[in-house]
Protein backbone atom coordinates (compact mmCIF):
# COMPACT_ATOMS: atom_id res chain seq x y z
CA UNK A 1 0.00 0.00 0.00
CA UNK A 2 1.30 3.67 -1.00
CA UNK A 3 1.69 5.78 1.94
CA UNK A 4 2.28 9.51 1.43
CA UNK A 5 4.26 11.79 3.84
CA UNK A 6 4.29 15.41 4.09
CA UNK A 7 7.36 17.52 5.54
CA UNK A 8 6.97 21.30 5.77
CA UNK A 9 10.01 23.78 6.64
CA UNK A 10 9.46 27.31 7.93
CA UNK A 11 12.00 30.17 9.03
CA UNK A 12 9.61 30.58 12.18
CA UNK A 13 12.12 33.93 12.88
CA UNK A 14 11.32 33.01 17.15
CA UNK A 15 9.29 30.27 18.13
CA UNK A 16 8.34 31.93 20.95
CA UNK A 17 7.05 34.52 19.01
CA UNK A 18 4.82 32.73 16.25
CA UNK A 19 4.28 29.13 17.72
CA UNK A 20 0.56 30.51 17.42
CA UNK A 21 0.75 30.19 13.89
CA UNK A 22 1.73 26.58 13.64
CA UNK A 23 -2.41 24.94 14.18
CA UNK A 24 -2.87 27.41 11.06
CA UNK A 25 0.11 26.14 9.24
CA UNK A 26 -0.76 22.38 10.25
CA UNK A 27 -4.70 22.89 8.91
CA UNK A 28 -3.52 24.70 5.85
CA UNK A 29 -0.81 21.82 4.78
CA UNK A 30 -1.57 19.07 6.81
CA UNK A 31 2.09 17.83 7.21
CA UNK A 32 3.58 14.74 9.31
CA UNK A 33 6.52 16.73 10.46
CA UNK A 34 7.68 20.04 10.35
CA UNK A 35 10.90 21.69 10.49
CA UNK A 36 11.51 25.25 11.85
CA UNK A 37 14.44 27.24 11.76
CA UNK A 38 15.41 30.50 13.73
CA UNK A 39 13.47 29.16 17.12
CA UNK A 40 16.31 31.48 19.24
CA UNK A 41 15.22 29.51 22.30
CA UNK A 42 17.56 27.42 24.02
CA UNK A 43 16.46 23.60 24.76
CA UNK A 44 15.75 24.37 28.25
CA UNK A 45 13.47 27.26 27.47
CA UNK A 46 11.52 25.24 24.39
CA UNK A 47 7.67 25.68 24.87
CA UNK A 48 6.69 22.38 26.95
CA UNK A 49 3.38 23.24 25.24
CA UNK A 50 4.07 22.89 21.93
CA UNK A 51 2.98 19.04 21.41
CA UNK A 52 -0.58 19.29 23.11
CA UNK A 53 -1.06 22.48 20.94
CA UNK A 54 -0.06 20.94 17.51
CA UNK A 55 -0.73 17.27 18.27
CA UNK A 56 3.13 16.79 17.11
CA UNK A 57 4.16 14.78 19.94
CA UNK A 58 7.48 13.68 18.60
CA UNK A 59 9.66 17.14 18.82
CA UNK A 60 13.56 17.13 18.77
CA UNK A 61 15.49 20.48 18.70
CA UNK A 62 18.62 22.12 18.94
CA UNK A 63 18.61 25.83 20.37
CA UNK A 64 20.48 28.94 21.50
CA UNK A 65 19.82 32.06 23.14
CA UNK A 66 18.82 34.62 20.86
CA UNK A 67 19.97 33.82 17.81
CA UNK A 68 19.92 30.63 15.39
CA UNK A 69 18.07 27.18 16.56
CA UNK A 70 16.50 24.45 14.25
CA UNK A 71 13.59 22.15 15.64
CA UNK A 72 11.63 19.20 14.20
CA UNK A 73 8.20 18.59 15.19
CA UNK A 74 6.73 15.25 14.08
CA UNK A 75 3.61 12.91 14.16
CA UNK A 76 5.54 9.68 13.48
CA UNK A 77 8.63 8.61 15.75
CA UNK A 78 11.55 10.22 14.94
CA UNK A 79 14.91 8.88 16.14
CA UNK A 80 17.84 11.86 16.85
CA UNK A 81 21.27 11.29 14.68
CA UNK A 82 23.89 12.72 17.39
CA UNK A 83 27.26 12.65 15.45
CA UNK A 84 26.29 15.22 12.87
CA UNK A 85 29.09 17.79 11.81
CA UNK A 86 30.04 20.70 14.34
CA UNK A 87 29.85 23.16 10.59
CA UNK A 88 32.78 25.17 10.95
CA UNK A 89 33.69 24.18 14.33
CA UNK A 90 31.02 26.90 15.66
CA UNK A 91 28.68 24.90 17.74
CA UNK A 92 25.70 27.58 16.69
CA UNK A 93 22.89 25.19 16.06
CA UNK A 94 22.13 25.39 12.68
CA UNK A 95 21.57 21.80 11.82
CA UNK A 96 19.69 18.87 13.39
CA UNK A 97 18.77 15.23 11.58
CA UNK A 98 17.03 12.40 12.38
CA UNK A 99 15.81 9.06 11.01
CA UNK A 100 11.54 8.65 10.51
CA UNK A 101 10.38 5.54 10.29
CA UNK A 102 8.43 4.57 7.21
CA UNK A 103 6.76 1.49 5.80
CA UNK A 104 9.69 1.72 2.58
CA UNK A 105 12.13 1.87 5.41
CA UNK A 106 13.67 4.62 7.53
CA UNK A 107 14.29 7.87 5.50
CA UNK A 108 17.03 10.05 6.96
CA UNK A 109 16.15 14.46 7.57
CA UNK A 110 18.31 16.86 7.46
CA UNK A 111 17.03 20.39 8.62
CA UNK A 112 19.57 23.55 8.07
CA UNK A 113 19.66 27.26 8.49
CA UNK A 114 22.65 28.17 6.60
CA UNK A 115 24.27 31.36 7.24
CA UNK A 116 23.15 34.67 6.00
CA UNK A 117 26.45 36.12 5.30
CA UNK A 118 25.88 39.72 6.17
CA UNK A 119 25.68 42.21 3.42
CA UNK A 120 29.03 42.84 1.74
CA UNK A 121 29.70 40.09 -0.79
CA UNK A 122 33.42 39.60 -0.23
CA UNK A 123 35.30 37.72 2.59
CA UNK A 124 38.36 39.52 2.87
CA UNK A 125 35.65 42.82 4.38
CA UNK A 126 32.93 40.50 5.86
CA UNK A 127 33.89 37.40 7.88
CA UNK A 128 29.96 36.66 7.75
CA UNK A 129 30.63 35.98 4.27
CA UNK A 130 33.41 33.58 4.46
CA UNK A 131 31.59 32.13 7.14
CA UNK A 132 28.61 31.08 4.74
CA UNK A 133 30.83 30.14 2.06
CA UNK A 134 33.39 28.09 4.12
CA UNK A 135 29.53 26.41 5.92
CA UNK A 136 28.30 25.23 2.38
CA UNK A 137 31.64 24.04 1.06
CA UNK A 138 32.40 21.40 4.42
CA UNK A 139 28.54 20.60 3.58
CA UNK A 140 29.21 19.79 0.26
CA UNK A 141 32.37 17.78 0.99
CA UNK A 142 30.09 15.99 3.76
CA UNK A 143 27.87 14.94 1.29
CA UNK A 144 30.36 13.78 -1.02
CA UNK A 145 32.08 11.74 1.45
CA UNK A 146 28.22 10.20 2.64
CA UNK A 147 26.43 10.33 -0.20
CA UNK A 148 22.45 10.61 0.60
CA UNK A 149 20.32 7.81 -0.11
CA UNK A 150 16.43 7.77 0.98
CA UNK A 151 17.37 11.76 2.86
CA UNK A 152 15.55 14.53 3.02
CA UNK A 153 16.71 18.06 3.14
CA UNK A 154 15.36 21.22 4.24
CA UNK A 155 15.64 24.79 5.59
CA UNK A 156 16.21 28.01 4.98
CA UNK A 157 19.73 27.66 2.78
CA UNK A 158 19.90 31.32 2.37
CA UNK A 159 20.68 31.33 -0.97
CA UNK A 160 18.48 32.08 -3.94
CA UNK A 161 20.35 29.44 -7.01
CA UNK A 162 18.48 30.00 -9.98
CA UNK A 163 18.06 33.16 -12.65
CA UNK A 164 14.22 33.22 -11.60
CA UNK A 165 14.67 32.03 -8.00
CA UNK A 166 14.86 36.10 -7.13
CA UNK A 167 12.69 39.21 -8.62
CA UNK A 168 15.97 40.05 -11.08
CA UNK A 169 18.80 38.09 -11.68
CA UNK A 170 20.93 41.35 -12.90
CA UNK A 171 20.09 43.32 -9.82
CA UNK A 172 21.14 41.15 -7.36
CA UNK A 173 24.01 39.37 -8.75
CA UNK A 174 26.23 40.94 -6.29
CA UNK A 175 23.82 41.35 -3.00
CA UNK A 176 24.33 38.35 -0.94
CA UNK A 177 22.07 35.21 -1.05
CA UNK A 178 22.03 35.26 -4.95
CA UNK A 179 25.72 36.00 -5.67
CA UNK A 180 28.11 33.02 -8.55
CA UNK A 181 30.25 32.25 -4.84
CA UNK A 182 26.86 31.23 -3.49
CA UNK A 183 24.81 29.75 -5.97
CA UNK A 184 27.79 27.73 -7.51
CA UNK A 185 28.43 26.66 -3.83
CA UNK A 186 25.06 25.41 -3.18
CA UNK A 187 24.63 23.98 -6.09
CA UNK A 188 27.59 21.79 -6.04
CA UNK A 189 26.45 20.70 -2.84
CA UNK A 190 23.11 19.58 -4.38
CA UNK A 191 25.07 17.82 -6.71
CA UNK A 192 26.05 15.22 -4.43
CA UNK A 193 23.28 13.31 -4.95
CA UNK A 194 20.08 15.29 -4.36
CA UNK A 195 17.24 16.98 -6.30
CA UNK A 196 15.68 19.95 -5.93
CA UNK A 197 11.83 19.34 -4.80
CA UNK A 198 10.16 22.39 -5.47
CA UNK A 199 11.87 22.95 -9.11
CA UNK A 200 10.71 19.58 -10.01
CA UNK A 201 7.40 20.50 -9.90
CA UNK A 202 8.08 24.47 -10.79
CA UNK A 203 9.61 24.92 -14.29
CA UNK A 204 12.90 26.64 -13.82
CA UNK A 205 11.65 29.20 -16.04
CA UNK A 206 8.63 30.26 -13.47
CA UNK A 207 9.27 32.67 -10.76
CA UNK A 208 9.47 31.23 -7.41
CA UNK A 209 10.13 33.10 -4.13
CA UNK A 210 9.52 31.39 -0.42
CA UNK A 211 11.11 35.22 1.27
CA UNK A 212 10.05 38.44 1.00
CA UNK A 213 11.57 41.90 2.99
CA UNK A 214 10.16 43.46 5.84
CA UNK A 215 12.15 46.75 4.24
CA UNK A 216 9.02 46.29 1.83
CA UNK A 217 5.75 47.47 3.53
CA UNK A 218 3.85 46.82 -0.21
CA UNK A 219 5.64 43.38 -0.34
CA UNK A 220 2.93 41.70 -2.30
CA UNK A 221 2.28 44.57 -5.03
CA UNK A 222 5.92 44.88 -5.80
CA UNK A 223 6.66 40.98 -5.31
CA UNK A 224 10.12 41.17 -5.11
CA UNK A 225 10.90 37.72 -3.66
CA UNK A 226 13.58 35.15 -3.13
CA UNK A 227 13.54 31.42 -2.61
CA UNK A 228 15.74 31.23 0.13
CA UNK A 229 13.81 27.77 1.38
CA UNK A 230 14.55 24.66 -0.26
CA UNK A 231 13.79 21.17 -0.03
CA UNK A 232 15.92 18.58 -1.71
CA UNK A 233 15.31 14.26 -1.95
CA UNK A 234 18.10 12.23 -2.41
CA UNK A 235 17.89 11.16 -6.07
CA UNK A 236 17.03 7.89 -5.27
CA UNK A 237 13.75 9.33 -3.74
CA UNK A 238 12.52 12.03 -6.74
CA UNK A 239 10.21 9.51 -8.52
CA UNK A 240 8.27 9.44 -5.26
CA UNK A 241 7.63 12.95 -5.08
CA UNK A 242 3.52 14.06 -5.49
CA UNK A 243 3.14 17.26 -4.84
CA UNK A 244 4.21 20.72 -3.48
CA UNK A 245 2.72 23.83 -1.37
CA UNK A 246 3.78 27.25 -0.53
CA UNK A 247 2.01 29.06 1.80
CA UNK A 248 2.39 32.16 0.40
CA UNK A 249 -0.98 33.87 2.79
CA UNK A 250 1.33 33.33 5.51
CA UNK A 251 3.03 36.49 4.84
CA UNK A 252 0.42 38.28 5.57
CA UNK A 253 -0.30 37.14 9.04
CA UNK A 254 -0.27 39.41 12.01
CA UNK A 255 3.29 39.25 13.06
CA UNK A 256 4.29 37.57 9.93
CA UNK A 257 8.06 35.69 9.19
CA UNK A 258 9.58 37.08 6.29
CA UNK A 259 9.65 33.14 5.13
CA UNK A 260 6.47 31.33 4.61
CA UNK A 261 6.08 27.76 5.13
CA UNK A 262 6.72 25.48 2.40
CA UNK A 263 6.23 21.48 1.78
CA UNK A 264 6.29 18.91 -0.50
CA UNK A 265 4.94 15.55 -0.13
CA UNK A 266 6.08 12.06 -1.23
CA UNK A 267 4.68 8.61 -1.81
CA UNK A 268 6.51 5.77 -0.48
Amino acid sequence: MTAKLTIATWNINSLRLRQAHLPTIINAMAPDIICLQETKVPDDLFPENLAAATGFTHILMRGMKGYNGVAILSRLKLRLIPDTPDWCAKTDCRHIAASIETPGGPITLHNFYVPAGGDIPDRAQNVKFGHKLDFIAEARDHFAAYPPHRAILVGDLNIAPMENDVWSHKQLLNIVSHTPPETQGLNAWMAQGFTDALRHFVPPDEKLYTWWSYRNRDWEISNRGRRLDHIWVSDDLAPHLHSHQILKSARKWEQPSDHVPVAVTLSL
